[in-house]
C-alpha cells in the first residue's frame, strides 16, 4: 500500500454490516473490507451470521469444514474462542456459518434473552484494539436484531441504482427502533456505495442523491462494478488475494483506510 495505515481503533469496535436488500455487495464488502483492515495490520474478526454462508465460502472455508460456527454461539452460548477459525490471510479469524444456523430464527425466539445473544457472547471475549465485522443476513429477523444489537455502529453498503435507495430508508428506521428499544449508542457508521459503473449516468445520480441526504456519513471510497470481484469467489479468495492489482482490489484497500480514520476518534471518544 502506497499510504501508512491510520492506527488502529484504540478500544474493540463491533460494526454490523447491514441491508435489509439482497444483491447490494453486503458479503462481498464485509469478506473484502476484513481482508483489507488485516492487510493493514488491523486485528479483525468476521463473523458470518447469515445462514447463506457466502462470507465463510468466499474465504475459503468449505461447508463440510466449518464446525461449530454462529449457531453454537448464539443458540448454545458456546464460547467465542471455541467457534472461531483462523484464515490464510494474517489478523483475520472467522466465526462460519455452520449448518444449523438456517433454523436459529425459529429457535431463538424461545430463548431468553433472545435479542442480546450475540451481545452476551461477545462480553469480555473480544481482544482490544480488534475490530469486528458482523455479516448479517438480507433480512430484517432475529439474527440481524442480535448483531445490531451487539454492533457499536452499522456500515451499510449500498448499490448504486434506484431500488437500493427505497430500501435504506427502512433500514434506518430498524436503527432507529434499535436504538429506542435495546442499544441506545447505536450509530450509522457509514455508508458504502457499491457498484458503481462509472460508464452509467445512474449511478452518478444515485450517488448524488445519497451524499445529498447522508453528507459526510457517506464514505468518499466508492467500489466499482469489477469483473475480479465477481470472480473471486468461485476462488474461495477474497479479491485482495484474487487480484491485488485490480480496481476492486485497491477501491477496498482505501475503504479500510477510510474507516480507519473513521474509526480511531469514535473509538476514543466511546473508551
Amino acid at each position: 500500500m502506497p499510504d501508512e495505515a491510520p492506527p488502529p481503533p484504540a478500544r474493540t469496535r463491533v460494526l454490523a454490516i447491514a441491508n435489509q436488500k439482497g444483491g447490494v455487495g453486503k458479503t462481498t464488502t464485509a469478506i473484502n473490507l476484513a481482508t483489507a483492515l488485516a492487510a493493514a495490520g488491523q486485528p479483525t474478526l468476521l463473523i458470518d451470521l447469515d445462514p447463506q454462508g457466502n462470507a465463510s465460502t468466499g474465504l475459503g472455508l468449505p461447508r463440510a469444514d466449518r464446525g461449530s460456527g454462529a449457531y453454537a454461539l448464539l443458540a448454545e452460548a458456546r464460547p467465542l474462542a471455541e467457534v472461531t477459525r483462523g484464515t490464510a490471510i494474517p489478523n483475520l479469524s472467522l466465526v462460519p456459518s455452520d449448518q444449523d444456523l438456517a433454523g436459529a430464527e425459529i429457535e431463538l425466539v424461545s430463548l431468553t434473552r433472545r435479542e442480546f445473544r450475540l451481545r452476551d457472547s461477545l462480553a469480555g471475549a473480544l481482544p482490544p484494539g480488534a475490530i469486528v465485522l458482523i455479516d448479517c443476513p438480507p433480512s430484517l429477523g432475529l439474527l440481524t436484531l442480535n448483531a445490531l444489537v451487539a454492533a457499536d455502529a452499522v456500515l451499510v453498503p449500498l448499490q448504486c441504482e434506484f431500488f437500493a435507495l427505497e430500501g435504506i430508508s427502512q433500514l434506518m428506521r430498524t436503527i432507529e427502533r434499535v436504538r429506542r428499544g435495546f442499544n441506545p449508542s447505536l450509530a450509522l457508521q457509514g455508508i458504502v456505495l457499491t457498484m458503481f459503473d462509472k460508464r452509467n449516468n445512474l449511478s452518478d445520480l444515485v450517488a448524488a442523491d445519497v451524499r445529498g441526504f447522508f453528507g459526510n456519513a457517506v464514505y468518499e471510497t466508492v467500489i466499482p462494478r469489477n469483473v475480479r470481484i465477481s470472480e473471486a469467489p468461485s476462488h474461495g479468495k477474497p479479491v485482495l488475494l484474487y487480484d491485488v492489482r485490480s480496481a476492486g482490489s485497491q477501491a477496498y484497500l482505501a475503504l479500510a483506510k477510510e474507516l480507519l480514520r473513521r474509526e480511531r476518534p469514535a473509538a476514543g471518544a466511546a473508551a
